[in-house]
């Protein structure tokens, strides 16, 4: 939806002025690439830096940055479970600012070797190069506030993949004073 989203944005029909094909299991799009069946693929990491170490292939584009901060990453929680346990969900938000504030200040070696052991199948210079990327891309804000403006962003990409009948008010569904209270 992203990829569609962006093409748009360039003036560019996904469904008249190219052939995308869905068909393929998003595991096996790198496997179907390397096997000569498409001109481009849309690949997340480990995936897209393994075709380029393999000479597979090449990054040419970033949908992160193409497309602006798309919220990729929210946690949900019904309101009468924030409403009881507040000092849960501050302390949850405090610990992955913490990991926002670390990812911010450390060099891509450095955050390579934290993340290893959760990534046991990518070795270490593979990792660091993703995270060089990331980090030379801008891909991680600096706090965990889920802005308005990248909530519109969200839906205008849902929207224009119909997948909505309607848009809800950014203010019914995000809370954002934990975000907050963890960035200050």
């Amino acid at each position: 939806m992203v990829f569609e989203y962006i093409l748009k944005q360039n003036d560019i029909d996904p469904d008249s002025d190219l052939t995308i094909d869905k068909s393929i299991d998003f595991g096996s799009t790198a496997a179907a690439f390397t096997g000569n069946s498409a001109d481009y693929t849309v690949e997340f990491e480990p995936y897209a830096t393994a075709l380029e170490t393999e000479g597979a292939g090449y990054v040419v584009a970033s949908l992160g940055v193409d497309s602006g901060y798309v919220p990729y990453t929210a946690f949900s929680a019904k309101a009468s479970y924030i409403g009881e346990n507040p000092d849960v969900i501050q302390a949850f938000t405090n610990a992955l600012q913490k990991g926002m504030d670390y990812v911010n200040s450390h060099t891509a070696q450095e955050i390579a070797a934290s993340i290893a052991p959760q990534f046991p199948e990518t070795d270490a210079e593979s990792l660091a190069t993703i995270v060089g990327r990331y980090l030379e891309q801008d891909t991680w804000k600096s706090d965990l506030i889920f802005t308005e403006e990248s909530y519109n962003l969200l839906l205008d990409i849902l929207d224009g993949a119909g997948m909505l009948t309607d848009r809800p008010a950014y203010e019914e569904l995000v809370v954002t004073e934990y975000a907050e209270g963890a960035a200050e």
